[in-house]
């Protein structure tokens, strides 16, 4: 048998469970990440929280690397409480809560600032309580970023300097379409076959966050690095809500203060990770451009309108957040 579907079998079979000789619980959580990366140590954090306000009677046992499968099969795994918690991104999630659709629009922040006081105040917690009839409770968000533009021959500083360029995006209708309308030729590719790509000459270019520029090696032959953070799709911590019913009221505060504890802890590993890749980055040569973001906002506006004519029940989260 499959190691990975034994593995989950054998959930299905009751690990969310107390152990026979104790009185303790485990949740099992289950992502796709390495343990190098920022987002894992903000979980370890989480880990390590409820450990402490549970005087061990409620611990986490951490599943990384995509043990258990990609994120949207982990996320049906929540759905139908084989797993108890995990980490996605708002984007994959979005595939199954319509208003995360919300958090990928691009230019919506401001800054970094703006971002989290939206996620930690009353609108980014309604999100996460939407969920909670697709059987998903979102505990907290966590920081994965900004993704801005590297290109290989051409210095992109305006959008007209993206005319003609072929730039790799995910297979995303909003991240195809937002290219598309600051004037470069999109182009969906798996993320594996990218080196590649830029190296022979495929793409000009692609767009992803410092830590991700790095760990790629994408910085190795993409030598403009443009900061116009045109997109800040936050990560989710979340719990199924098949398992969250099975807490106790006073184990159900544990689970959420550790949550909220560990994501303040996962913005500074973040944080750190962007310094050091940034350092990394301008040492290989790199061209780090600091260009006007608002001339790549205002030629991104048809984005956000076929949004909101797309989920006109959306519009009202929109017009919250811009105007907060």
């Amino acid at each position: 048998m499959n190691y990975k579907l034994f593995l989950v079998l054998t959930f299905c079979l009751g690990l969310f469970a107390c152990n026979k000789n104790s009185d303790k619980k485990v949740l099992y959580l289950a992502h796709t990440l390495p343990q190098t990366h920022p987002v894992h140590k903000g979980i370890v954090e989480f880990q390590k929280a409820l450990n402490k306000k549970s005087k061990g009677a409620l611990t986490v046992k951490i599943f990384p690397d995509g043990q258990l499968g990609s994120e949207r099969e982990v996320l049906e795994l929540l759905q139908i409480g084989s797993v108890a918690i995990t980490k996605v991104s708002a984007a994959t999630l979005s595939n199954f809560v319509p208003e995360y659709h919300v958090l990928g629009i691009p230019y919506l922040f401001r800054d970094k600032d703006h971002q989290f006081e939206i996620l930690e105040g009353s609108v980014g917690k309604s999100i996460l309580e939407k969920g909670e009839k697709f059987w998903l409770r979102g505990l907290c968000y966590y920081d994965a970023g900004s993704r801005s533009f590297y290109t290989s021959k051409k210095a992109v500083r305006t959008p007209e300097d993206l005319h003609g360029l072929k730039i790799r995006v995910m297979n995303n209708q909003m991240a195809i379409n937002m290219v598309n309308a600051l004037g470069g030729s999109a182009t969906p590719m798996a993320y594996g076959e990218l080196y590649t790509a830029i190296q022979q000459g495929v793409v000009d270019g692609a767009e992803n966050n410092p830590p991700s520029f790095v760990s790629s090696n994408h910085y190795e032959i993409s030598k403009y690095y443009t900061l116009d953070q045109h997109s800040s799709v936050p990560d989710v911590l979340l719990i199924g809500t098949k398992q969250w019913e099975k807490l106790s009221d006073q184990e159900k505060i544990w689970v959420q203060e550790a949550a909220n504890e560990s994501a303040q802890a996962q913005k500074q590993f973040w944080k750190t990770s962007v310094e050091e890749c940034m350092k990394i980055v301008k040492e290989a040569g790199v061209e780090v451009i600091i260009p006007e973001k608002s001339l790549f906002a205002e030629k991104s506006k048809s984005v956000l309108e076929a949004f909101e004519k797309e989920h006109p029940e959306l519009t009202t989260i929109v017009k919250d957040i811009k105007s907060h």
